[in-house]
């Protein structure tokens, strides 16, 4: 998403350590703002099952949805990045799903294994 952090809807949201300010007027969902649900859904992605589940109920293949995962990639820049719990699989998931090869292809086994074989060396990696 093109535009500097002062002009995204969610950041003026947010204190300089990340916490949600509750003065600012945002509509919660739940509880919860709009951010922490973009987070914890952007953070989901980075199980390749889930990614299987999305792609099972035909969710990859909805122009809507996919326009949502492109919105998405504001989380690829650095200021919203930082939230991330596990940055390497998150934002890859995220750079994958913008293909529609790998949006078809996510449905078979054989790929969800390898991604969960990768997903879990880089999570041993990191440690």
């Amino acid at each position: 998403m093109a535009g500097s952090a002062a002009t995204h809807p969610i950041a003026d949201a947010l204190s300089p350590t990340g916490a949600v300010n509750a003065s600012q007027h945002e509509p919660l969902y739940g509880g919860f703002t709009r951010f922490e649900l973009e987070l914890e859904f952007v953070q989901a992605l980075a199980n390749p099952y889930y990614l299987n589940h999305l792609a099972s109920q035909k969710l990859l293949q909805n122009s809507t949805f996919v326009a949502y995962l492109k919105y998405l990639q504001y989380f690829t820049q650095p200021e919203y990045t930082k939230y991330l719990s596990y940055p390497g699989p998150t934002l890859k998931a995220l750079e994958l799903l913008q293909q529609e090869r790998f949006r078809q292809e996510i449905l078979s086994p054989d790929i969800v294994a390898h991604l969960a074989e990768q997903t879990l060396l880089s999570s041993i990696k990191a440690k």
